[in-house]
């Protein structure tokens, strides 16, 4: 890597896996703010589709030759890199033997944020939803926002929200989703943070929990020692900031529900703070978790000013993100919601808030294992957090980056799930089985492309419920 010139010196910037949803909402601030934007993906989705509309030239093929002119100047062009291209990529050997400037997503993530009002949200589950939540709050209640963000917001239908063009940066709330995975939060160097878990995960880049601890230790040191971490209560973190720590939990901490209860699917509560209760909290997004990450939310909007009440207000109105607790079909015969969780602990959140909404009907859960590494690392904490469900329909792993590892497959989740119904199901056949299987509440889970099969299954109990008319 070669070190980078300030941001402003460049004209063109080309990305080596655009379609990824972080780097396509930097892509996006760039092709905002004038500059050249172009990139390659290995396949077409629906994200890069929705970037060309917005006139950014995206390739699929890695040639060197699909990449145009005025991006082959190494003086004026940064190249974007993601962890996820392979070491042989063609156009990345490109760029690297001709002196470019290669940066990773997170370094260039670094640089952007490095002269705005940094708001940072880390955890190894959690952070999508509470960074979301945060952007949504602040811009809902006037404050000039841009926010780099993991997952497409069901208010804005998007990953990114551009700040209003303004000669002081500093006067800019910039909102990250900062990301555990190979360190890459580390670029960063926050006004505030919130720290929502630190869970071992990703132990395929760590090595063990302790490591990904200490990870989490390096990035709380870097918040500003005249800043802010809100620290979920109970996370061995107190000692590695010199910043002022202020915890939230769903029971105790400096922030903490209370009174919290389910009405009209939605679950209502207070939160109390210091010096204060604010009341009539109703958030869209169900879930035990999603109401301790509002506060979180809560916690650092009233840190940058904001009052109770517009904080309130930013909540109650605040849509969710899309894959996290998202209804697909309520309906009193059937109901169909999909979650993007992925690691023993999000599942157990998610289940466990899908049985106190429906306490008296049958859960069914399709779940797809992602990555060997972590299917074999957390095999037992997946069959207990499944084992919620009524029934359990278990599909096989998604390799994502991973190749294959002897002896590691669903199986070795599916022997412990302890759930008096379960059954093992090829992805390609799950349709068919819902045929023969009556469903009440239906749930998909998972990190893979289990999210195919959110429309198809959304037809097929959409024509059952006509049939039965």
């Amino acid at each position: 890597m070669i070190q980078s010139k300030p941001i402003r010196s460049y004209k063109s910037i080309y990305f080596l896996g655009i379609g990824g949803i972080g780097m396509s909402a930097i892509a996006r601030w760039f092709h905002v703010n004038g500059y050249q934007v172009a990139g390659y993906d290995k396949t077409p989705t629906r994200l890069t589709a929705t970037l060309q509309e917005e006139g950014i030239t995206i390739h699929f093929t890695d040639e060197v030759a699909e990449i145009n002119e005025s991006y082959k100047n190494p003086e004026d062009t940064l190249v974007v890199l993601t962890p996820a291209i392979p070491k042989d990529h063609t156009e990345w050997a490109y760029f690297r033997e001709n002196g470019f400037t290669i940066l990773k997503r997170s370094q260039v993530l670094g640089l952007l944020t490095e002269e705005m009002f940094l708001i940072a949200v880390a955890g190894t589950h959690g952070k999508t939803t509470t960074s979301s939540m945060v952007a949504h709050i602040l811009k809902h209640s006037g404050k000039n926002v841009a926010a780099f963000l993991g997952g497409i917001t069901q208010n804005y239908q998007t990953n990114f929200l551009l700040n209003e063009p303004t000669e002081q940066l500093r006067d800019v709330w910039c909102v990250v989703e900062a990301d555990e995975f190979d360190r890459s939060f580390l670029t960063l160097h926050p006004d505030l943070a919130i720290v929502t878990s630190t869970d071992a995960d990703h132990l395929d880049i760590y090595g063990s929990g302790e490591e990904v601890l200490k990870s989490f230790g390096d990035f709380v040191s870097q918040i500003k020692p005249d800043g802010t971490l809100f620290l979920r209560n109970g996370l061995p973190l107190i000692n590695q900031t010199k910043a002022q720590i202020r915890t939230y939990s769903f029971e105790d901490g400096d922030y903490h529900v209370n009174n919290c209860r389910i009405a009209d699917n939605r679950f209502k509560f207070s939160i109390v703070y210091p010096g204060g209760i604010c009341e009539d909290i109703s958030l869209m997004v169900p879930g035990f978790h999603n109401a301790e990450n509002a506060v979180a939310a809560f916690a650092v909007c009233l840190k940058t000013g904001l009052s109770p009440e517009e904080i309130r207000e930013g909540i109650n109105t605040y849509r969710g993100v899309k894959r996290r607790f998202e209804y697909h079909l309520q309906h009193p015969e059937a109901v169909y919601i999909d979650d993007y969780a992925h690691h023993p602990s999000e599942v157990e959140a998610f289940l466990k808030s899908v049985k106190a909404l429906y306490p008296d009907r049958k859960v069914t859960a399709i779940f797809q294992p992602h990555l060997f590494t972590r299917t074999r690392d957390f095999q037992e904490g997946f069959a207990e957090s499944l084992s919620l469900a009524d029934q359990i329909i278990l599909l096989d792993i998604y390799p994502a980056r991973e190749l294959p590892i002897p002896g590691i497959t669903s199986e070795i989740i599916f022997e412990k799930i302890t759930s008096a119904e379960k059954i093992r199901c090829q992805k390609d056949d799950v349709l068919e089985l819902l045929k023969t299987i009556p469903t009440e509440i239906l749930v998909t889970i998972g990190a893979g492309d289990i999210d195919t099969l959110i429309d198809p299954i959304r037809s097929h109990l959409e024509d059952q419920i006509t049939e039965k008319k």
